[in-house]
Formats: C-alpha cells, structure tokens, sequence
C-alpha cells in the first residue's frame, strides 16, 4: 500500500498552499509603512484611476472589460441580478452574438474563481443564472492552449511599461492506465488531493470511470490555483516585442496602470505579435506576479517579487496623485 504525505505536512511546507493571508503576515509591515507614509489606507485606489478601488476589492468585471477593445477579448454577455431569465431571453441572448456551447459562466464580483464555470448546455446555463441571484457574467469559451496570466505596469508620466512577470497554467489533469479510475489516479497526484472532497460533489460519474492507457483526462477546465491549477514560471518568455504588445493593449484603457492580464494565446507567436490574444480578466492592484507560486520558486524569492511590486504600484500612485489631486 503506498503511503501519500499527509496533506497538512504538504501544505506546511509548500507555501503555494497556505492561506493568502498567512502568506502575506510577513510582508503586511511593508504596506503599513506605505499607508502611513502616505495617511490612508486606500492610496492603492489612485493606482488605477478608472478602476473601483483600483481593483483591490469589489470591483465590476464587466465595467473593466468594457474598457478593453473587442478584438482582445471573447464575446461577453451581462446579466443584471433583477433581470428576467428563461430560456426564450437566453437564446435570444446567444442568438444575437453568435455565441455557442460551451461557455463560461462567472459572477461580475468575485475572487479566486469562486462560481465561476464552464456550461456545456442550455439547460445547465438556464439552472446557474437562476441559482446565483447576483450579477453574472457569460464568456464565449476559448479554446486556445495556452492561458497565460502577464503581470504588466506603466508609469503614469512614461510613454512605455513593461512585462514583469508570466505565468503559464496547467488545468488539473489525470493520465489513464488502463486499469485505474479517475477517484484513484486523482489519489497518487499531489495537486489534485487538495480537491478531491470538492470534486467528489462536483463530478461523481467522472471519478468513476476508467480511462484508456495514455488517455488524458481534464478534471479541471477553470484555470484557477485554488482549483487545482499548476502555476508555472515563464519569465523567461519576457524579452522582445512583448512590452510593446502590451503599452498598445494598456494605452486603449484609460486610466489602467498597474494590473494583470489573465488571457489565452494560440501559440507563443501570438504573444510577441499581439494577434489572437483573447484577455479573460483584467485585475488590478489585487493583482499578484503569479509566478512566484511555481512549486519549485523559493519563498524568499516570492517574497522580493512581491514588495518590488508594491514599490512600483506606490510610484504609481506618487505620480497619479500629482496628476489627479494637484
């Protein structure tokens, strides 16, 4: 019988695991420092002017894609709390922006991939917008390879910024051997133990299958570390025209300086030409260079990454606020 490595010992010492607000004790001095140097607590907001609280907390989704044009981003459909929803509205809806199965569900205030869902059918799209009374999102679901999250800043009084951190995300995966269910090859991955109690609600049948020899299975299509997720570090993609994609992305948003940009790519190509790239989400000063989650990043490193950042969102807002309350 094999014998797996309790998960709280994992979980001790692999900071990529911890609860965000363990992780963050140690560095939480820096940013008081900040706050009082400056005397408030919400100076971060000046980071990205026409972002609510500069994307820290309770931010509109669809008011910052908006902002974003069409040929970035998949086709986007918005559906008011209070609005009227069945399945004639919702055709209609898919109909009018030749929108197809599957597609991605998603509330417009929200963190860390919380509800948010690949929908394959009308009747599972119909059942979610009547269970989450809120505002929701519906994404167009794109089905590129590569989904990258590109950490990207500008200084408000420079013409150019720059790319400071890529992260590539491999989707929670099992390979089948023939004799294994999905339940016991989900088992023996590292990973994918930290899900097993959700996934055993989410997809019951699934777990019970037995896939062919070398067949991959997809557990997870949400790209989202807390949902299984692996982060890998691809700074080493940053050199070239890539900061030039991303000044003209940033300059057709006004009043974004600071954030990343969480999007799918056909290929690397693609990346250093700034065509097909298709922008999910774009988060503010919430943001993280998630990078610094790759399982075999040292936490002291993680941990430079992290205050060299909040250095330059504090330049930011040095500057915005010479700009925006002179």
């Amino acid at each position: 019988m094999k014998i797996r490595t309790p998960l709280f010992l994992i979980k001790l010492f692999r900071f990529e695991y911890w609860s965000w607000w363990v992780f963050y004790l140690p560095v939480l001095p820096y940013f008081l420092r900040l706050a009082l140097k400056e005397r408030s607590f919400k100076f971060f907001s000046l980071v990205n002017p026409s972002i609510e609280t500069g994307g820290l907390i309770g931010e509109s989704k669809i008011d910052i894609l908006n902002k974003i044009p069409v040929e970035y981003k998949p086709k986007t459909l918005f559906f008011k709390s209070e609005q009227l929803i069945n399945e004639d509205i919702v055709l209609a809806y898919l109909a009018k922006n030749k929108m197809h199965f599957p597609i991605i569900a998603k509330p417009n205030v929200g963190e860390r991939g919380n509800k948010v869902e690949k929908i394959d059918n009308l009747l599972e799209l119909i059942s979610y917008l009547n269970e989450y009374k809120e505002d929701l999102i519906v994404q167009e679901y794109i089905d590129y390879p590569i989904e990258l999250g590109v950490m990207y800043y500008r200084l408000p009084d420079e013409k150019t910024g720059r790319v400071t951190s890529i992260t590539m995300k491999k989707f929670l995966t099992v390979q089948g051997d023939g004799e294994s269910t999905v339940y016991a090859l989900l088992k023996n991955n590292v990973r994918a133990r930290f899900q097993l109690s959700r996934l055993r609600k989410k997809i019951p049948k699934l777990l019970l299958t037995v896939p062919e020899k070398d067949q991959e299975v997809l557990i997870e299509p949400i790209g989202n570390h807390c949902r299984g997720t692996e982060f890998i570090n691809r700074n080493d993609l940053i050199k070239g025209e890539i900061h030039e994609v991303f000044d003209k992305i940033s300059y057709t948003i006004e009043g974004f300086y600071y954030g990343r940009f969480d999007l799918k790519v056909q290929n690397f190509d693609d990346l250093y030409t700034g065509n097909n790239i298709k922008i999910m989400e774009l988060n503010g000063v919430s943001a993280e260079p998630a990078h610094i989650y790759d399982a075999s990043y040292p936490l002291i490193r993680a941990y430079k990454d992290i205050l060299h950042h909040w250095r330059i969102m504090h330049k930011i807002y040095q500057q915005n606020k010479l700009k925006y309350m002179s």
